[in-house]
């Protein structure tokens, strides 16, 4: 066991998941899971302490001794540059009385000086400077032994920086298996990549880190509902099935991606989600047939990243979907309380698209999934309703559905995988699923099991 996962598993607790885990094998999940503080301090210590954290781009720190600061969870996390171009990570924290080094969201230096006692540290971490030191420790004191404390393990790809708190766990290329292929669309499909644009918006909301996850992973039947205004905007179509057409993708380690196709009521719109044409040719350098196939019929791609990143990137318009304009968002659930998430959310865009195109792709998200953005509302309006009737005790013996593990959509016809389907998962053909969903609640409810 890792040294930082130290929570017990109380035998009472370890017959409660059993019970979660035989109502996930019929299709229903407990209410009370979303907002339990047990449940929380247990997701804290063996699910984000185990798996792989999300902390950033590369392209925030495209110069040595820049940095930004990121919270992993609970523990304060400076990210930086050093000068011979690592990346490096470490806890926010000076090692002489514990005091925040960096408290700007972003910034270059030279060193991180504390603002209590004055101790230095390179970017390397090392402990380069100790206000008097020899009159006050003494000329033996050992100053490797107060080097910042890196964070064990720190990865990259296609530009996106993960950590983890676990020294030993598996390679972030193996993490993601068959979600690569998709992230090699979404984030790798040119030769210089994706860039972030400005710093990642964030904002609290009251409700659980759990139902941001699944629904970006998996929830495509409550967009009629849940944003029909959009409907009059001219931001969604009018059809109410037209999220319904496409894939549902299950993968292994609880992540998901959904391939949306363009509704046949909608007429003829650009491939590739009207990217600009002078990208296709860079588009085919860098993904295979198969990978060019499912995003020249696609309109929207959602998944998540198990545990708590999500990926967004679909098409908006302006009225009566004129020029629709494609963009992608990476969203992620920092959870700090049962039923309290930040949300943090970073807009990308290719390095060689036209610069008028990324001005009106950045503009369609502020206007849908920035803080205030007309679907942004509508969603988080419904998480904090769930959050706030997750926490009584009727909550306590009541069920939530989470579809028929047979897989019949509407009760009507059995759903099978579909067979001919190019990329890596278990996809099926709608994506009026739930099966991504319960994907997600297996593998937390198993490592919430693992001592």
């Amino acid at each position: 066991m890792s040294r930082h996962t130290r929570a017990t598993l109380e035998p009472g607790m370890h017959k409660q998941l059993l019970d979660v885990q035989e109502r996930l094998a019929t299709g229903t999940l407990p209410q009370w899971v979303l907002t339990d503080p047990t449940v929380f301090n247990l997701e804290v210590e063996r699910i984000f302490a185990r798996t792989w954290y999300f902390i950033g781009h590369e392209s925030e720190l495209p110069n040595p001794g820049d940095y930004v600061t990121r919270w992993y969870i609970n523990d304060p996390v400076v990210l930086t540059r050093t000068k011979s171009g690592e990346l490096r990570a470490y806890l926010n924290s000076c090692m002489h009385r514990g005091t925040m080094l960096c408290t700007a969201d972003s910034g270059n230096r030279k060193a991180f000086t504390c603002p209590y006692h004055g101790w230095t540290y390179s970017l390397d971490g090392d402990l380069i400077g100790v206000i008097a030191d020899d009159k006050v420790y003494g000329a033996e004191m050992d100053r490797e032994q107060w080097a910042l404390r890196q964070l064990p393990r720190l990865e990259s790809f296609h530009g996106m920086i993960f950590a983890s708190l676990d020294p030993d766990v598996q390679p972030l290329d193996e993490y993601l298996g068959g979600l690569g292929w998709y992230l090699d669309i979404l984030i790798g499909r040119t030769d210089k990549k994706m860039e972030v644009h400005g710093a990642p918006l964030r904002w609290v909301v009251d409700a659980n880190w759990k139902i941001g996850s699944e629904n970006f992973g998996g929830d495509a039947y409550h967009v009629a509902m849940t944003h029909r205004s959009t409907v009059e905007l001219g931001l969604s179509p009018k059809d109410p099935l037209f999220t319904s057409y496409g894939h549902q993708v299950v993968l292994d380690q609880g992540h998901s991606m959904s391939v949306i196709t363009k509704s046949p009521k909608l007429g003829p719109t650009p491939p590739y989600q009207g990217q600009p044409e002078e990208l296709w040719s860079n588009f085919e350098r860098n993904l295979t047939p198969d990978q060019l196939g499912v995003w020249r019929d696609a309109a929207v791609f959602h998944g998540t990243c198990f545990p708590n990143l999500s990926f967004l990137s679909p098409m908006h318009g302006a009225g009566g979907h004129a020029h629709l304009t494609n963009f992608l968002t990476l969203r992620q659930w920092r959870p700090i309380g049962p039923d309290k998430v930040e949300i943090w959310s970073w807009f990308l865009a290719d390095r060689e698209a036209p610069e008028e195109f990324k001005k009106e792709s950045y503009k369609r998200y502020v206007a849908t999934f920035g803080p205030a953005g007309t679907l942004e509302q509508d969603d988080v309006e419904i998480w904090t309703r769930i959050t706030d009737a997750s926490k009584g005790l009727m909550a306590r013996d009541k069920d939530l559905s989470y579809g028929n593990v047979m897989n019949y959509v509407m009760g009507l016809d059995r759903v099978d995988p579909d067979p001919d389907w190019p990329g890596p998962g278990t996809a099926y053909p709608t994506t009026f699923m739930e099966a991504a969903q319960r994907s997600f609640y297996e593998v937390w409810n198993s490592l919430l099991m693992v001592d």
